[in-house]
């Protein structure tokens, strides 16, 4: 036993490392679209990867595969309104007055969604940074949350987020080999399992409303794709749409193997469900894993975080037309962030992401429906109910429990 896991750590370093070369290939991490999709995708397989796992499989049980292939459908199809609003954009910059409304509703609405969101991933970054210490509990975890808090803000104020900024590129790398290292460990858990017969089907947990008012509450875990939209700076149209397209296609591609992998090869009850559940998981896997793990949670939380929070700030200015300028932004958000970290557990302040980002799509889905109503009235049906659905997950979305 031993030996096996040794051999399984082997494995997982071995593939860790060969996809970190891989990435940084010059061909390859200097390639434009490539450039391009590492945005996006990193956005995406972000903290939704280190809290989908455990919520979908004591959630849906053997049925978890077949939630995470919704979400991502439900991602694909509203980042198909985003991709049709990015070429009505390129044809012709000047909008309806009602599309202009709708825009500003959207840019308002996504200002609101990082202020949210930064809450979540700093509050993962607490949680997985007391995970392996003595004081693994709550309060020591929202009091690391705060710490981050008054960091990132005396930063943005008095530095500006240029030179943290630059660390997000080099932990995009870090966080997908770190990944592929994971899902290398759980083929192997799930190929032992089932060579030993030991593979189960867990039942699923919820009643039909609460499966789907809960997938509503979860469609930030697979939000990032929009990002592509405001690339406009560095790449031209067909290419952050390209990019978009590959991004979603690769991180669905990463989601469905892990939660596949992950449903068939723990028994229930087998993972809790906390926000660092899937620490406990891995140490089954192998005993490798989990300080891997906290080290990619954490640099992909704080450079997640850093990138919403300028983001924000920069929206809040351009929106106010510089009478709110960015620096106040920023402690806005602080402010919000601090309360919600210490009023909500991480898995409402998910449900509450995913209301914002709901929303934003809702908003991106009707404007892609107006700008489409008279050359492809099918097409624009399609986006009205998109928009409809995604108004219905930012009302009826719920957490965790």
């Amino acid at each position: 036993m031993a030996s096996y896991r040794a051999m399984v750590n082997v494995v997982i370093l071995a593939v860790a490392l060969a996809c970190a070369l891989a990435l940084a290939y010059p061909r390859l991490s200097q390639a434009t679209l490539w450039r391009a999709t590492v945005t996006p995708l990193a956005s995406i397989i972000g903290s939704g990867f280190l809290v989908l796992g455990p919520v979908l499989h004591a959630s849906y049980g053997w049925a978890a595969p077949l939630a995470m292939a919704a979400l991502c459908l439900c991602a694909w199809l509203f980042g198909a309104a985003i991709r049709s609003n990015i070429r009505a954009l390129e044809a012709s910059p000047e909008r309806c007055a009602a599309a202009r409304a709708l825009e500003t509703a959207a840019s308002w609405t996504l200002a609101f969604a990082y202020v949210v969101s930064v809450a979540y991933y700093l509050n993962l970054l607490g949680a997985f940074g007391v995970s392996l210490t003595e004081v693994d509990d709550r309060f020591h975890a929202r009091a690391l949350t705060s710490c981050v808090f008054v960091l990132i803000l005396f930063v943005g104020v008095f530095y500006g987020f240029g030179a943290l900024e630059r660390l997000e590129q080099a932990s995009v790398s870090v966080k997908l080999a770190i990944i592929a290292g994971l899902l290398a460990g759980l083929a192997a858990h799930f190929g032992a399992a089932a060579t030993a017969g030991a593979l189960v089907a867990a039942p699923v947990t919820l009643s039909p409303w609460h499966g789907l008012t809960l997938a509503f509450g979860l469609i930030v875990t697979v939000q990032g794709f929009e990002t592509s939209r405001y690339l406009g700076a560095r790449y031209d149209a067909p290419t952050r749409i390209r990019s978009m397209r590959l991004a979603q296609l690769l991180s669905a591609g990463v989601y469905l193997v892990y939660i596949g992998l992950l449903s068939y090869s723990f028994a229930p009850g087998a993972l809790g469900l906390d926000e660092t559940a899937i620490i406990d998981m891995i140490r089954v896997v192998a005993p490798v894993l989990p300080a891997m793990l906290v080290a990619a949670a954490l640099s992909a939380q704080f450079s997640a975080a850093v990138a919403d929070t300028g983001g924000s700030g920069g929206l809040i200015e351009e929106l106010t037309g510089g009478r709110v300028p960015a620096r106040a932004g920023y402690a806005l958000l602080v402010a919000i962030g601090l309360a919600l970290t210490w009023t909500a557990d991480v898995f409402e302040i998910i449900s509450y992401a995913s209301r914002a980002f709901a929303l934003y799509y809702a908003l991106q889905s009707a404007i892609a429906a107006l700008s489409t109503a008279r050359a492809a009235p099918g097409r624009a049906a399609g986006f009205v109910a998109l928009a409809c659905l995604g108004l219905a997950m930012a009302l009826l979305g719920r957490s965790a429990e």
